[in-house]
C-alpha cells in the first residue's frame, strides 16, 4: 500500500466528514457529530492496518486497529440508536480488541498465546453483554465456561510448537468451576457430581479396553 493510497483514505474521510458537518448546519443531520467522530476513530483504525498490512513484522498494529474500528462504531451506533448501546456498547469494544488478538493467531500461527487474551476478551464481551439476563454466579459459570473454551482451542488448534498438552489442566480446572457455579445457581449440583463420577469411570474403563 503506497503513501498516496493513504493520503487519498484520509482526504475522502475529511470530504465525508465535511459533507456531514454541512447537513448538520442545514439542520438535516442532527447526529452528525457521533457520526463524525466514529469516522474519525475508524479511520484511524483502518490506518493502523494499512500499517500492518505493508509490514506484517509490525503485528502490534491490528490492535490499536481492531479498537479504534470498535469504538468507531460503538460512538457511531450510540448516536444512531433511539436508545444507544446500552450494556452491548462496552461488549462491542471488547469483542474488538479479541478479534484483533484472533486475526493476530491466524496471520501468525507462531503466536499461539494470542488466543489466550482473545478468548479472554471474547468471553468477557458476551458477559457484559448478557449482563441484564444473566447475574451473580451464573455470570461467573458463563465466563469460566469462555475460558474452559479458550484453553480448549489452545490445544486443539495447530502451532509450529506442536499440542500444548499443557492447556488441558486449566481447561479442566476452568470447566470445573463454570460447572460448580452452574449447579450452584439452578440447584444441579446433586447431579454434577455423580454425572463427573460417570463419565470419570467410562474414561477408565475405555483407558483399559484401549491398552489391551
Amino acid at each position: 500500500m503506497k503513501r498516496l493510497d493513504i493520503t487519498s483514505l484520509i482526504g475522502i474521510s475529511l470530504l465525508g466528514i465535511g459533507a456531514l458537518l454541512l447537513l448538520q448546519n442545514l439542520g438535516l443531520f442532527r447526529f452528525a457529530w457521533d457520526l463524525i467522530w466514529g469516522l474519525a476513530f475508524a479511520v484511524g483504525g483502518v490506518v493502523f492496518l494499512l500499517v500492518y498490512s505493508r509490514n506484517r513484522e509490525q503485528w502490534w498494529a491490528l490492535i490499536p486497529g481492531f479498537t479504534l474500528l470498535g469504538i468507531g462504531a460503538l460512538v457511531a451506533l450510540d448516536g444512531i440508536l433511539p436508545g444507544g448501546t446500552g450494556n452491548w456498547g462496552g461488549a462491542l469494544v471488547l469483542g474488538a480488541i479479541g478479534l484483533a488478538f484472533c486475526a493476530l493467531y491466524f496471520t501468525r500461527r507462531d503466536f499461539w498465546w494470542a488466543l489466550i487474551p482473545a478468548g479472554a476478551l471474547l468471553t468477557l464481551a458476551l458477559v457484559v453483554g448478557a449482563s441484564e439476563f444473566a447475574h451473580g454466579d451464573l455470570s461467573a459459570s458463563l465466563f469460566f465456561f469462555g475460558l474452559a473454551i479458550t484453553f480448549g482451542l489452545v490445544y486443539l488448534l495447530p502451532t509450529p510448537e506442536g499440542r500444548m498438552d499443557w492447556a488441558l489442566i486449566p481447561a479442566a480446572v476452568l470447566l470445573l468451576l463454570a460447572l460448580i457455579l452452574l449447579g450452584a445457581q439452578t440447584n444441579l449440583l446433586g447431579y454434577i457430581g455423580p454425572g463427573l463420577l460417570l463419565v470419570a469411570g467410562l474414561y477408565l474403563i475405555f483407558r483399559t479396553i484401549r491398552r489391551r
